[in-house]
């Protein structure tokens, strides 16, 4: 039996979860208020369980409270209100859990188990400057918020792993702006964008006459991040020969540019991202296995669009907002019959270019161009009247005008055949 420290401001939901935790066998201390909780530190609890919302309080203020005071006591933090910034936020402040009302008996009998068999190894770092964090309450997206929130309070390298377009440097930009080192640079690399020639040299710098134009001495980017924050993007491209001169740096923390002699000591913390599975790119020898394990400390991995289709109307309702307009039920119903083979970046790009051609302030099914849909909502119209068939044609040549142009207008119209001004007036008819 352990004695188990209940904060709840509900009295229902406090008395009902102390009598599930008592039929469990243990014994609960229940306090509604951060003074009541504090002072029941003094009883040596071995769980706190803590609500969010304490009506002008929050429980956060007790989770920071209970690391300086009590740091082996693990706290789980309990919400009706889930959101990407105070899961994060609760996980870096070194909560064991987070999780969502209404709580299952069967679930809370796991995690109490977890919890009093866990022993925590540090505290984790005080920090009020929580921005927002990545859109979504599903549960696949709320383990990778919780991962962010617990790799955020240390400097271990991560590996973020997803297909093209989950949103990897997101959750490189966010690692970086909980962290320790928000003060200093985020600098990110594509490595898949850069030639095989040039990457040494865009990494790690080169000095001046190192090869054919190389007018001056560059930093490199590893340079450039010391203090703060490198993300190696599609770090799976890297040319092998590169691969064990990274390795190097990530060992001995000092780079050599081009051309140079003398190591420079760098500061940095490395999150590398790719969309290949690394593992069995180092099975297949394509990979070097020793940097994979050596970037391979903490990973977190993003699921696809397509395994989180909860998160479609907050994603969706995020992009739009800045277009003042809203999705139709039936494009709602569309969006979740889509295979997302793009993620949550063909999601935006749909979406903001229905935005776009969509007339009205509501966004219909065909106004998404998401391709033939399963109902095949997307044929041509050939029994519809006549009216209705051109304004369908019209708004389809008008969206893929824009599609070929980029968003930008002005093309789109000379595309077309018609002024800027005429497709302004289309678009927002």
């Amino acid at each position: 039996m352990a004695l188990i420290l209940l904060l709840d401001d509900d009295d229902g939901f406090r008395a009902s979860l102390a009598e599930t935790l008592a039929d469990l066998g243990h014994a609960v201390r229940a306090e509604r208020t951060l003074a009541g909780a504090r002072a029941a530190l003094a009883e040596s609890p071995r769980l706190a369980l803590v609500d969010l919302r304490l009506g002008e309080e929050n429980g956060l203020d007790f989770v920071r409270h209970a690391r300086a005071a009590r740091p082996e006591l693990p706290c789980v933090v309990l919400t009706a209100y889930a959101s990407g910034e105070n899961t994060i936020e609760a996980m870096k402040l070194g909560a064991f859990d987070h999780l969502t009302k209404p709580i299952g008996r069967a679930q809370l009998a796991e995690v109490v188990a977890a919890a009093l068999a866990h022993t925590p190894a540090t505290a984790a770092p005080d920090d009020d400057a929580i921005e927002h964090g990545l859109i979504g309450a599903s549960p696949a997206m709320r383990e990778v918020q919780k991962r962010i929130g617990l790799a955020a309070a240390s400097d271990a390298t991560v590996l973020i792993g997803g297909e093209t377009g989950t949103g990897k440097e997101v959750v490189a930009r966010l690692l970086h702006r909980h962290s320790a080192r928000a003060n200093g640079p985020f600098v990110a690399v594509n490595c898949a964008a850069i030639p095989a020639e040039l990457i040494e040299s865009e990494l790690f710098g080169h000095v001046r006459g190192a090869f054919s134009g190389a007018l001056a001495d560059r930093a490199g980017r590893f340079r450039e991040a010391d203090g703060g924050t490198l993300l190696l993007d599609e770090v799976g491209d890297m040319p092998l020969a590169l691969q064990a001169k990274l390795l190097r740096v990530l060992q001995e923390r000092e780079v050599v540019p081009v051309g140079g002699q003398r190591a420079s000591r760098v500061d940095v913390r490395v999150i590398a991202a790719s969309h290949r599975a690394l593992a069995d790119e180092a099975r297949a020898g394509r990979f070097r296995e020793d940097l994979y394990y050596r970037l391979d400390v903490f990973p977190i991995h993003l699921p696809p669009l397509r395994e989180r289709l909860a998160d479609l109307p907050a994603l969706a309702a995020h992009f739009l907002r800045p277009y003042g307009k809203r999705l139709a039920e039936a494009a709602q119903a569309r969006l979740a019959r889509h295979a997302w083979p793009g993620n949550v970046r063909e999601l935006r790009n749909a979406l903001e270019r229905a935005a776009l051609t969509a007339r009205g302030s509501t966004i219909g099914p065909d106004d998404l161009a998401l391709g033939v849909g399963a109902a095949g909502e997307d044929a041509i119209p050939w029994d519809a009247p006549l009216a209705d068939a051109v304004a369908w044609l019209e708004a389809r040549m008008i969206r893929r005008a824009l599609d070929r142009a980029g968003g930008n207008v002005s093309e789109a119209a000379r595309a077309l055949g018609i002024s800027r001004q005429q497709l302004y007036r289309k678009l927002s008819g």
